[in-house]
């Protein structure tokens, strides 16, 4: 058992918590019960850390017996080291270290559905975490990044996501690369404009397509605009101009989804999810 915050192997963990780590490494730092368990879902740990002390949950228990079945490495650590690894209050006792998951745009291909979503130079993790989440739930196919944007494998990120990194694809583009592959995959771009002429539930999408979203500051640029086989706005009655980023892209999948007869389907989300 590790006891002492300043092992080599609990600093190499603590230091995933930063971007640079990250990408050098291609591994991500977990933490909590459910994103755990997602990952493991998807195979994706590369080992667990466990303060036996913390432990309190018997699906957690079951988690690390299945995945030490499974020839995960285990590293138990004390409560203290776990607290100092932590950084949400009230740690659960549970985390891991995970692989980065990215799919290559060249090898995308676009599948019956609603389609993609691509994400200009976002720059705030937690939009992007919600936002790979609302993917999920309406069954998109994932997330396209393109060009500057925030790392989906960001803490604030992995926790808005709350384990959908897991269960969607994710893809990093120039913005030339995302054009070229819409061309040759014949697929539509749907962008948002408070500028738009058309709402955005007066428009037949024909799907799947890519919806193209802005960053949070400068939006979508003139030229991604008239790239655009559909340019929609969404009304704004009150004072403000504008609607959060992951706001505005969850009420465009939502109209998607249900254009697609979907909005009867599956759970509610009232429903609490399959433990």
């Amino acid at each position: 058992m590790i006891t002492s915050t300043s092992n080599p192997t609990i600093k190499a963990m603590r230091a995933l918590y930063q971007r640079k780590a990250r990408a050098a490494s291609g591994l991500c730092l977990l933490e909590g019960i459910r994103l755990v368990g997602e990952a493991a879902r998807s195979g994706c740990i590369e080992r667990l850390v466990v303060a036996p002390e913390l432990l309190r949950s018997p699906f957690a228990d079951e988690l690390v017996r299945s995945q030490a079945a499974a020839g995960v490495p285990l590293v138990q650590v004390s409560a203290a080291v776990f607290s100092h690894l932590a950084l949400k209050d009230g740690p659960q006792g549970l985390a891991a270290v995970a692989h980065q998951v990215w799919s290559p745009l060249e090898e995308v291909v676009l599948a019956p559905g609603i389609g993609w979503v691509a994400l200009v130079a976002p720059a705030d993790p937690g939009n992007v975490g919600t936002i790979i989440r609302t993917v999920e739930a309406v069954g998109a196919a994932g997330v396209i990044l393109v060009g500057a944007a925030a790392d989906p494998y960001d803490p604030v990120a992995l926790r808005a996501a709350m384990g959908a990194t897991f269960a969607v694809r994710l893809v990093q583009a120039t913005w030339p690369a995302l054009q070229a592959w819409c061309a040759v995959r014949g697929a539509p771009l749907v962008g948002t404009s408070d500028q738009a002429a058309s709402h955005f539930q007066q428009v037949a999408y024909a799907q799947p397509l890519v919806l193209l979203m802005g960053s949070e500051r400068q939006g979508l640029t003139d030229e991604q605009q008239a790239c655009c086989q559909h340019l929609v706005r969404m009304p704004m009655l009150g004072r403000g101009d504008s609607l959060n980023l992951a706001v505005a892209t969850g009420v465009m999948l939502y109209e998607l989804l249900r254009q697609r007869g979907g909005a009867r389907e599956g759970r509610t989300s009232e429903t609490p999810p399959a433990p």
